[in-house]
């Protein structure tokens, strides 16, 4: 049942996954925090005990230093390696030379953690404290773990229990107010869908008033509907017929003028209105061969506004919308009926002007650039002004095609941003 449970694509059971597996980490958490918590409490508590014991070893110890009574010392030493908390011993004289150094470990046995306590042994004489060395008691994790496992353990098999039983109550329930009511609720729909009777209704089990017996009322409204619409429409079949093709005569124009609106808007920028990049190139490229037979020369003006991220960022990517609808009204202000505008980047716009020399593209530039820095906007109570760089580019010749005008007058543009911005350069 469980590798049916973890492969199934039901969604009540998706649902009971994802539950538990944030319940399962959170336990997982909660109980290393224990682990570890249970640990320092236990290192601490031993490591207490180690500065106890050097308190009371510290005299005879001193004792026998002073003495130089080595054997005392050693039987002294060996009896505290005996001890279950202590790993190991550590005695030097006043030069920090080792006297004895016993450990009750073997170095291929050596603990994975050592810790100690280090204590200084002195011996009075004539009021005057004499510095004989030091004493250092080791311990280890091994020892910790050893006082703390049982406690571990019983953590362990109860978060191990709680899991279980906590599993097997989260499928019960899912199971019962959900898997199985979306099951019954599927079967019924696909009996009514199949059904020929209109009249059928979907009936639940054990809904409780809750949101599957919500559903269950809202399709049973649908379907009570849908009865009383067909009734409907067969008392009056004639009436609605004669009504429907009039419907549809309207309809048909209806979407032939959407379908305008649709094509128009397939061409056209959605939030400034003017032409969209594929647009603008389409039909500049279709007046530029017009201009090379007509041997007139056109302007192209690439335009782009300055620091416009920073505006984003500052006051918010509304007030960024405002602006590049300002700046499109601005322009178009400014333009002839001839002239063509489009957007085609994020707030980067384009000019084809035909008919238009380099000088008379480089004044409207001019004009553009005075317009746009000299603008306030006042949006929502802030106060934003902005400025804009522009690239002008006029056709040759031998152009033939928008591309190749474009990346020239793009050249331009960075141009004009390499050398300060809030500038025309051609």
């Amino acid at each position: 049942m469980l590798p049916r449970f973890l492969r199934s694509n039901n969604l009540s059971k998706k649902m009971l996954r994802v539950i538990f597996s944030i319940y399962l980490i959170v336990t997982c958490l909660i109980t290393s925090m224990q682990f570890l918590t249970e640990y320092l409490k236990t290192k601490k508590s031993i490591i207490s005990e180690l500065k106890q014991l050097e308190e009371t070893i510290r005299k005879p110890i001193s004792t026998s230093l002073w003495q130089y009574n080595y054997i005392q010392l050693d039987a002294l030493v060996t009896g505290l390696v005996q001890m279950t908390i202590i790993e190991g011993i550590d005695i030097t004289d006043k030069d920090a030379n080792t006297i004895v150094s016993k450990q009750s470990y073997t170095p291929a046995s050596k603990p994975l953690s050592l810790f100690h306590t280090q204590s200084d042994a002195y011996w009075t004489l004539h009021g005057e404290r004499i510095f004989l060395g030091s004493i250092k008691l080791y311990s280890s994790s091994e020892v910790v773990l050893d006082r703390v496992l049982f406690g571990f353990f019983l953590i362990a098999l109860t978060a191990i229990i709680k899991l279980s039983i906590l599993f097997w109550l989260f499928v019960w329930a899912f199971d019962r107010y959900l898997a199985s009511p979306l099951k019954e609720l599927m079967l019924q729909v696909n009996e009514v869908q199949s059904s020929q009777a209109i009249t059928k209704r979907i009936n639940l089990k054990n809904t409780d008033n809750n949101e599957l017996g919500q559903l269950q009322d809202h399709m049973n409204t649908m379907l009570s509907a849908m009865q009383a619409d067909r009734r409907r429409l067969l008392e009056d079949e004639q009436t609605k017929r004669n009504s429907l093709e009039s419907a549809v005569a309207k309809r048909t124009e209806a979407l032939q003028i959407l379908n305008e609106r649709l094509k128009d808007l397939a061409t056209r920028d959605s939030m400034t209105g003017i032409l969209n990049r594929g647009s603008f190139f389409e039909r500049s490229q279709h007046l530029l061969v017009l201009s090379q037979r007509q041997k007139s020369t056109v302007s192209f003006i690439l335009m782009d506004l300055d620091h416009f991220k920073a505006i984003n960022d500052t006051y918010g990517h509304f007030a960024g919308d405002r602006v590049l609808i300002h700046f499109t009204h601005t322009i178009q202000s400014l333009l002839r009926q001839s002239d063509l505008i489009g957007r085609v980047g994020g707030e980067e716009f384009a000019l084809f002007l035909p008919d238009t020399t380099p000088d008379d593209a480089f004044q409207l530039a001019e004009i553009i650039r005075t317009t746009i820095s000299n603008a306030i906007l006042n949006i929502d109570g802030k106060t934003i002004t902005y400025t804009v760089s522009l690239g002008i580019e006029s056709s040759h010749s031998n152009d033939d095609s928008i591309d190749t005008l474009f990346k020239r007058a793009d050249a331009k543009l960075y141009g004009a941003k390499n050398k300060g911005r809030d500038r025309v350069e051609r």
